[in-house]
């Protein structure tokens, strides 16, 4: 008897890979897919295996599951045009999916960079010493497990060991003691894993967490500015007359007046998370002010068109307003998810 898996009868619109948050380095692919109420909703891709029964399709390796996910969705979008529904319709869906696709890649690629810069920051934390680790029932296998993992990132506070199906946090100095373990506490074991690195708790409210790490990541940002392969890359690309570069949750941003120069902004990143707006991915940015915030143009679910523009966070205060006849209208490019991690990667930590 063939296991049936929800959604396999509906028709893929455009598919992605997403961690297994209980598995270390494993990723589901997932279909997006129109259902019969008209929304739309991921499900874990099935893959028939030698005729029998499904199971879910499985990758270990991050970036070859996006490229594959990628060729894919140029024919999988055409799905749209099959569909018994008005050409408007149809163009509304598509932005929709695009969105979707969007968000969920900005979305893994900007948790793996900062995963990479987490490890990065704390390269001289105090390594453990595998015989004053302190676990439940005093087991050596729990204690070499637990111990492996803190080599990899000591700074952690909450572990999860699959193989033992066991959870653990630190309690105090050394001393490790049973957590739930649970879907949900898988989740926040890896997400312990960036936000400790950064001085916060998995625990905590992740998009707040990941506002304040995208803040502290902004002047190492612009430390990009200074490595000759992005240089070369933005003079390529201010001579094709591009002066708004956007990659992941960065903006490298050029303004001549005063002799600015190239410098880096951030990406609002409220327009791809909320359902109910669809990211456009054309367009111009007009800034009336002098904001660290790129607010990219999206379309609302009533399909009100809103420009892109600049703002302050709200804790940044109000953002130093531009003389009108100095305010900035600019189209922009945006570049591969991956670029930002690659270009982290060639920095010499210090």
């Amino acid at each position: 008897m063939e296991l049936q898996i929800a959604g396999y009868s509906l028709t893929p619109l455009a598919m992605f890979p997403m961690p297994v948050y209980e598995v270390d380095d494993c990723y589901w692919m997932y279909e997006y897919k129109l259902k019969e109420n008209s929304e739309l909703q991921w499900f874990r891709k099935a893959i028939k295996v030698e005729n029998r029964f499904f199971r879910t399709e499985i990758h270990y390796e991050f970036e070859s599951a996006v490229s594959i996910a990628l060729a894919e969705n140029v024919s999988l979008i055409k799905n749209i045009q099959k569909l018994d529904i008005s050409d408007d319709e149809k163009l509304s869906l598509k932005l929709k999916v695009e969105k979707a696709v969007t968000s969920l890649s900005r979305r893994l690629h900007e948790e793996q960079l900062m995963l990479n810069e987490a490890i990065k920051r704390n390269h001289n934390f105090p390594k453990p010493d595998l015989k004053s680790l302190v676990v439940p029932d005093n087991l050596n296998s729990i204690q070499e497990a637990l111990y492996t993992e803190l080599t990899k990132t000591p700074y952690i506070e909450i572990v999860r060991l699959q193989k033992y199906r066991l959870t653990l946090r630190l309690e105090s100095p050394n001393r490790w003691v049973r957590a739930k373990h649970t879907a949900a506490t898988a989740k926040y074991a890896y997400r312990e894993k960036i936000a400790r690195g950064f001085g916060y708790s998995g625990l905590s409210h992740w998009g707040e967490t990941k506002a304040a790490i995208r803040a502290k990541l902004l002047p190492r940002a612009n430390q990009l500015l200074q490595l000759s392969s992005v240089k070369r890359m933005l003079d390529e690309a201010l001579a094709n007359g591009h002066r708004v570069l956007v990659s992941g949750n960065f903006v490298f941003w050029f303004e001549d007046k005063d002799q600015v120069g190239w410098i880096v902004k951030e990406v609002h990143g409220s327009n791809t998370e909320n359902d109910g707006e669809t990211l456009w991915t054309e367009g111009t940015i007009l800034s009336k002010n002098h904001g660290r915030l790129v607010i990219l143009p999206y379309i609302k679910e009533n399909g009100d068109f809103i420009q892109g523009h600049t703002k302050n966070a709200p804790h940044d205060g109000k953002a130093l307003p531009r003389h009108k006849n100095e305010y900035i209208e600019l189209p922009f490019k945006v570049l591969r998810d991956d670029l930002m991690i690659g270009l982290f990667g060639e920095l010499n930590y210090e």
